[in-house]
């Protein structure tokens, strides 16, 4: 009992919890999804009481939240790259797509309002955030109108496209190279003409 208490006292004061507590819900996200997600697993990840996720996040959906809101700073940064690298629109929705494949927990996890304190500033804050980065190239909003439906069709499009694809529902040679495919249906819509 005494080493059990040592093992569980040194981890927990090893010097970022909440990241310790990220990481171990991520893992446990890719394992079972979000909606599978329990505070027990994540501290037993983690290597702490069962009272450390509460007590630093106050429930299930407070760590969730948490989650999405770093995975939407991870996905703007991706975007945010691939315009400065390319400054090709159809290229930050290949890095939409990249993102999902590569982040999946976060990706299952951000799209989920669901399960998440929508409320939360941090969250707000990076959504937006990765809003920018996403519609960045779309071209302008038309006058009288509060969205950009080509930046809207593009969205949908690459986000349509990334569930599917991690869904499993594309033939071999789609799932083999998804960065092609989405590079050759960009080339026969609109979407490429950004």
């Amino acid at each position: 009992m005494r080493a059990t208490v040592a093992l569980v006292t040194d981890r927990y004061h090893h010097g970022d919890l909440r990241r310790a507590l990220i990481d171990a819900a991520v893992e446990a996200i890719r394992e079972a999804g979000p909606s599978a997600l329990s505070l027990r697993a994540v501290a037993k990840g983690a290597g702490v009481s069962h009272a450390a996720p509460a007590h630093h996040f106050g429930d299930k959906a407070g760590l969730l939240t948490a989650v999405a809101a770093e995975g939407y700073d991870r996905f703007a940064d991706a975007l945010e790259r691939a315009w400065e690298a390319t400054g090709d629109f159809v290229e930050v929705g290949v890095a939409y797509v990249r993102f999902a494949i590569d982040n999946r927990p976060y990706f299952e996890t951000m799209f989920r309002p669901e399960l998440l304190h929508e409320d939360d500033p941090d969250l707000a804050r990076a959504e937006a955030r990765s809003r920018d980065a996403l519609v960045r190239g779309a071209g302008e909003l038309q006058p009288g109108s509060d969205f950009n439906p080509d930046a809207l069709g593009a969205w949908s499009l690459v986000h349509g496209f990334a569930g599917l694809l991690m869904a499993g529902n594309f033939p071999q040679a789609v799932a083999d190279d998804p960065e092609a495919a989405l590079r050759e249906i960009a080339k026969r819509t609109r979407f490429g003409e950004r």
